[in-house]
């Protein structure tokens, strides 16, 4: 008995993926058309000048540079970096260290001046320096034109 109930199994089995494949075989009207589409789109017989392939482009909201045009607008724009990197306000932050603050409080002050990203992270990379135990009470001065290091280094002392 079960035997048959085995080859029943694969009988029908073998009956549905011949009908699938005589479906799948058989059927290929719709590719057909659709490979012959897709061939006729990119062999087109309509040839596009380059100035029209840009002004099609342009039009579709592309920005469309010749490659001297790219590398002349980065020149450009590493300048103006330059020249605002130069001109940039430094802000000044005395930090006031007391008894019994952590790396996390400093963070937080620090964070709040808008000289560190992320407080917790700031106290993550102390631990991993091994700088949680240099941290003594006083007043520190930092600025925004010091480095994250600068910062660290001035604090942690």
């Amino acid at each position: 008995m079960r035997i048959n109930v085995l080859s029943s199994f694969a009988a029908g089995i073998l009956i549905s993926t011949t009908i699938c494949g005589v479906a799948y075989f058989s059927d290929k009207s719709e590719v057909k058309a659709s490979v012959k589409t897709s061939e006729s789109i990119t062999t087109g017989k309509v040839q596009l000048s380059e100035n029209e392939m840009k002004d099609q482009l342009v039009a579709a909201g592309y920005v469309v540079q010749t490659k001297d045009e790219y590398e002349q607008s980065k020149a450009t724009e590493q300048k103006t970096d330059t020249v605002e990197e130069s001109s940039k306000n430094v802000t000044k932050v005395i930090v006031n260290v007391s008894n019994g603050m952590t790396s996390i409080d400093v963070g937080r002050t620090l964070e709040q001046a808008q000289l560190v990203p992320n407080a917790f992270n700031f106290s993550k990379d102390i631990e991993s320096k091994g700088l949680q135990n240099k941290l003594r009470p006083g007043t520190y001065v930092v600025d925004s034109s010091m480095s994250y290091d600068q910062i660290i280094a001035t604090i942690f002392n």
